[in-house]
């Protein structure tokens, strides 16, 4: 089956739709697909071979973070040419709601489409008033897919459709034969972050307020810091005698962030809202780390309501700081990692792609005066 991916965001900058798209990408691949992915990209980006980059991304505020897009001519111009070489059986575009390449695949598409929609937001208001517009478009769709509750309800709420449940994914195995890092596996406990932290909603702040009361409990505890974002600023939130304690990792490869998950002793997730599934939590959990996140929606679901991780009350440092340290203290923490280890099977990228593959197969199965081409 020839199958032409779309991610609308530039796909040399670490994001949940790109891993998606990525993940999907080489899952879709090892079971015998050619497969295509159409992505904006910085210039002197070095893109995988199957990539096809569609003009240079231009950063947008999109949902409480920096969406890089890129629409215009040449964009379409690109877009149609690769359809036309392409060729595919099927189009599935990500996001199409978005105004980027996901949106001009599906205006010139002359293909059966799958869509997959990301975002979580309780009311968006770009996409209420853009409803009118995308009509034409979105019924361009064969399938959607949301890949978690609050996804579909953002997708039913402003669409009014219906979709498919299917979850991010992830390598499980990657992660669950890591091995820790000696380096990173120092002192008297180590407390993992990771994520863009130049974004409010990823809870840094609120982690570094909570680590004075966890470093005071706990002498010798380490906080490790992975991600993009203006490290000096970041450091300044620090109390000077906490702030060898902290180390910034900068943005970290895939086989340094599986040891980096590996490694850590407590995986904190405090973001405070915008998140539609919680990929990094399926990560840590593979990896075999003790997870305390906020109670967002998105996480309590993946959580399963605390059987698989520890919650705190969003937005809450002293809530935090608590649930860090009895998570550092022992065997409740432990066997909850133990029971997301296999909870988190369900997520493997081979059980999802083949749940994705039934939604192609069904929609290229279509006659073609249902399938929208």
């Amino acid at each position: 089956m020839r199958v032409g991916l779309v991610c609308p965001y530039s796909f040399d900058v670490p994001g949940g739709v790109q891993n998606h798209v990525k993940g999907l990408s080489e899952s879709l691949r090892s079971s015998g697909c050619e497969v295509s992915v159409l992505a904006p990209s910085s210039v002197e980006a070095a893109l995988p071979e199957y990539v096809f980059p569609a003009g240079r991304a231009v950063p947008v505020p999109y949902n409480g973070s920096v969406a890089r897009l890129t629409f215009g001519p040449l964009s379409m111009a690109r877009t149609r040419r690769w359809l036309r070489e392409g060729d595919f059986d099927v189009l599935h575009v990500h996001e199409p709601t978005t105004p980027s390449l996901s949106l001009l695949a599906l205006w010139a598409a002359e293909v059966r489409t799958v869509a997959t929609f990301h975002t979580a937001t309780v009311r968006s208001r770009a996409m209420a008033a853009s409803v009118g517009v995308l009509r034409p478009a979105l019924e361009k769709i064969s399938a959607r897919i949301t890949v978690s509750e609050p996804a579909r309800a953002t997708l039913t709420a402003h669409l009014g459709a219906d979709s498919v449940l299917i979850p991010n994914g992830v390598f499980v195995d990657r992660f669950a034969t890591a091995t820790p890092d000696p380096e990173l596996a120092q002192g008297n406990g180590t407390v993992v972050f990771l994520g863009r932290f130049d974004e409010p909603r990823k809870g840094l702040n609120l982690l570094l307020t909570a680590f004075v009361d966890i470093a005071e409990t706990r002498p010798g505890v380490r906080l490790l810091v992975a991600g993009r974002g203006e490290v000096e600023a970041a450091r300044r939130l620090i109390p000077p005698r906490h702030r060898q304690a902290v180390r910034f990792l900068g943005v970290v490869d895939d086989a340094t962030r599986a040891r980096l998950l590996a490694s850590a002793d407590v995986f904190v997730a405090p973001n405070t809202g915008g998140e539609s599934c919680g990929l990094v939590l399926l990560e840590a959990m593979a990896a075999g780390a003790p997870v305390v996140a906020s109670d967002i929606e998105a996480f309590e679901l993946v959580c399963e309501y605390g059987r698989l991780g520890a919650l705190f009350p969003n937005g809450e440092p002293a809530g935090l700081a608590c649930a860090v340290l009895s998570a550092l203290a022992g065997d409740p923490a432990r066997a909850r990692a133990r029971a997301a280890q296999v909870a988190v099977r369900r997520y493997d990228w081979a059980t999802v792609t083949r749940r994705i593959l039934q939604v192609y197969e069904t929609v290229v199965s279509e006659p073609r005066n249902r399938a929208g081409a």
